[in-house]
């Protein structure tokens, strides 16, 4: 299988197109193996890009740990970044079929990509949470008889943001993975500790679900942005600020109002490896 190893904020990927017929299952059984940084080629999860009747291609996501990801944004940006690597469509837009539904990227002159995530979902049932009501916002969560608010968000995968004023490793790693897995979370979530700087900037960390802690997210940073708006911590235009870099985040505070995403993806490699048996 040839591939492309790719990087969006330090979020990297294993990218590609080269798929033999009739070999997508055991390809997508063997990103765990593939994703390996010891063993494998090593990366945050693997990228496949697939034909698609309704769109110009289909993204499917497999997490380093083996799982499927409905949506990620850092992968979407590489996504449409291979495209054009690799000459498979010759356009600067592309519209991208995921388990989230469709997104729509562009390429800009100067490297970036902008991304139309979708409007974001705000009801607990849909994200989903297991809380009765609508929205959930500054809702109390208990981790070691700490108490935790979180504002849930779904950017075709569930996020829950919690406002602190700093970012530590002991949220991050200690109590992100203890979130991750609570029972109010029926599909696990990805947790994010989000600092509000000012009016229009924002620094975050992620506890991704699969991954654990990665340089960057960017559903997670949509998630985060848009918990900020609804929460009234800073406007509708915020660059979010992550380990791996920065992403410039835009939404219009409407339900109906879509999420925009801009932010770089680079190729790192190229190169063949086995398809492991």
């Amino acid at each position: 299988m040839r591939f492309t190893k790719m990087e969006g904020l330090g979020n990297d990927f294993i990218v590609t197109h080269d798929i033999p017929s009739g070999e997508e299952n055991r390809l997508v059984e063997s990103a765990e193996r593939l994703c390996d940084r010891r063993r494998g080629i090593g990366a945050d999860g693997l990228v496949l890009v697939l034909p698609s009747r309704s769109s110009d291609f289909r993204m499917r996501i497999i997490n380093s740990d083996g799982s499927e990801a409905e949506m990620c944004g850092n992968g979407i940006r590489c996504f449409a970044k291979y495209v054009a690597l690799h000459s498979l469509k010759e356009t600067t837009g592309l519209a991208i079929e995921t388990l989230a539904g469709r997104m729509v990227t562009e390429r800009s002159s100067n490297g970036m990509v902008r991304v139309n995530m979708q409007p974001p979902v705000l009801n607990a049932v849909q994200i989903p949470v297991n809380i009765t009501g609508e929205r959930v916002i500054g809702y109390p969560l208990l981790i070691d008889s700490r108490e935790f608010r979180f504002t849930a968000v779904s950017m075709g995968n569930p996020h829950a943001v919690i406002h602190t004023g700093e970012l530590t490793d002991e949220l991050v790693l200690k109590v992100g993975p203890r979130i991750e897995c609570h029972p109010l979370f029926p599909k696990k979530i990805n947790v994010e500790f989000a600092s509000v700087q000012s009016e229009s900037e924002v620094c975050m960390r992620v506890w991704e679900r699969g991954c654990g802690e990665t340089q960057a997210c960017g559903t997670g940073a949509c998630a985060v942005a848009v918990a900020g708006m609804i929460n009234g911590l800073h406007g509708h235009a915020v660059t979010v600020h992550l380990p791996g870099g920065d992403l410039f985040i835009e939404w219009g505070g409407n339900a109906a109002d879509p999420v925009f995403m801009t932010g770089p993806a680079n190729a790192v490699f190229s190169g063949t490896v086995p398809i492991p048996q």
